[in-house]
């Protein structure tokens, strides 16, 4: 499991400087200055996540099932959060909101609120208090 966290860390964090530069020159003539802010919302959100995924893969013994569980919720938030948001700017600019995607990033951002409820509770059970 510590070897898919370090994955989905690295993987996630090269996504987010791809498409932030994507974002920044190939989106920034198409976007409006408000699908602009929200794309980079994603991209600011992708990122500082992927360093927790890397930082948790890197610190946690990853041997217990919260520690697994905390992992997906955060693999499948900024999944569900991030790439809702990307998608929702893209296809609003072509003039075809997805609807669906609509309520999929309120879902992604409740999974990585999740995610920061267990660490909280990883972290007391390590007696790092806070």
């Amino acid at each position: 499991m510590k070897e898919i966290v370090l994955v989905f860390g690295a993987l996630y964090g090269m996504l987010a400087v791809l498409l932030g530069a994507f974002g920044a020159h190939a989106l920034k003539e198409k976007f409006t200055k408000e699908q602009l802010a929200s794309y980079e919302t994603g991209v600011k959100y992708q990122m500082y996540h992927a360093i927790l995924l890397v930082i948790l893969g890197l610190a946690l013994p990853m041997v217990n099932t919260i520690e697994h569980v905390t992992a997906i919720f955060f693999i499948v938030g900024i999944f569900l959060f991030s790439f809702s948001i990307y998608g929702l700017c893209i296809t609003l600019s072509k003039g075809k909101k997805l609807k669906i995607l609509g309520p999929v990033t309120p879902l992604g951002g409740l999974c990585l609120i999740t995610g920061w409820i267990l660490l909280i509770i990883i972290f007391a059970s390590y007696g790092f208090y806070l």
